[in-house]
């Protein structure tokens, strides 16, 4: 089955008609040699060759954005299909959308130099269509985000069909479906409203210019929010559940931050972890007592009918 991505041509989408004329994707991230044979299965042994030669590129960067920005880098060379379809704004409040033509190609000179080739379609599909939560989606920082969740959605927009609404969830973490699909917009809301939270006036969710720390990239899955202390000594795992979560979570959080004291962090950086969830039962408060450097926060909704 074919994925959707959402592909950001160059910073502020100005590469976007460039792209679309002289059909393909394309990425730069200071990496200036072919990558033909340097493309492996596994993103990690990816990010172990060329974090170092994106620091000596960008010696002012954190390790955390040469991570994303490799990451990134190897998801429009390799992770992405022959037969995906990509989705990339022109910066005018519509999104190109093409299928993927071709495996990695180098064109040396090229202001994107690591490209894909792409059949760009004739229909476009407009931001305004979108429901808002692919809105959301599309609209997030990053370079390249998966959306295939919302494939149904792309499907009948491509073919000019209204959206039609779907409320569901397939985390099995999630011990009521229900109350997570009424909460289905909460990741969005948090980072929108971040400086508002307690967590905010601590933490700041990770951002070097184009790269953002949500949904991000891990060896065991992609962690919610990013952030790190303001003064730059902790870096914070935050994973949100939305509805009641079950212990499972803790397993999953511990794996997030493990990975990221292995392979992210500083020397002198702490890592701490940040569960959020509906409510907190019994076997959430026994998992977390003998959890290192995790704490729990509940959030609350309300959502009422009134006839008037």
């Amino acid at each position: 089955m074919k994925d959707f991505y959402r592909v950001m041509l160059g910073k502020g989408s100005m590469y976007s008609q460039e792209c679309r004329e002289q059909g393909f994707i394309g990425a730069n991230f200071d990496i200036q040699q072919d990558l033909t044979g340097h493309l492996p299965e596994d993103w990690r042994d990816f990010n172990k060759e060329f974090i170092p030669v994106y620091l000596q590129a960008n010696p002012g960067k954190s390790k955390i954005g040469a991570g994303l920005s490799c990451g990134f880098l190897w998801s429009i060379c390799k992770k992405i299909q022959v037969g995906d379809i990509v989705l990339s704004p022109d910066g005018k409040g519509k999104y190109f959308v093409g299928e993927v033509q071709s495996d990695y190609r180098f064109v040396p000179g090229a202001n994107q130099p690591h490209q894909r080739q792409v059949h760009w379609f004739d229909e476009t599909i407009d931001r305004s269509e979108m429901t808002e939560a692919l809105r959301r989606s599309t609209g997030s920082i990053g370079t390249v985000s998966q959306i295939s969740k919302y494939r149904e959605e792309l499907e009948g927009l491509i073919k000019g069909e209204a959206p039609k609404p779907v409320l569901i969830s397939t985390d099995e973490t999630i011990e009521d479906p229900v109350v997570f699909a009424l909460e289905k917009h909460l990741e969005d809301f948090l980072i929108a409203n971040w400086s508002q939270t307690p967590l905010g006036r601590e933490y700041d969710i990770y951002q070097e210019e184009e790269n953002f720390g949500q949904q991000f990239p891990t060896d065991t899955g992609p962690i919610d929010i990013l952030a790190i202390s303001k003064d730059k000594q902790v870096v914070l795992v935050v994973e949100l559940k939305k509805g009641r979560a079950s212990d499972a979570v803790v397993g999953q959080i511990q794996r997030y931050m493990g990975y990221i004291a292995e392979e992210i962090a500083e020397e002198h950086q702490q890592v701490r972890g940040v569960i959020i969830a509906l409510e907190d039962d019994l076997r959430i408060k026994r998992a977390l007592r003998v959890a290192v450097n995790i704490d729990f926060y509940r959030y609350e909704v309300k959502f009422d009918l009134r006839k008037v």
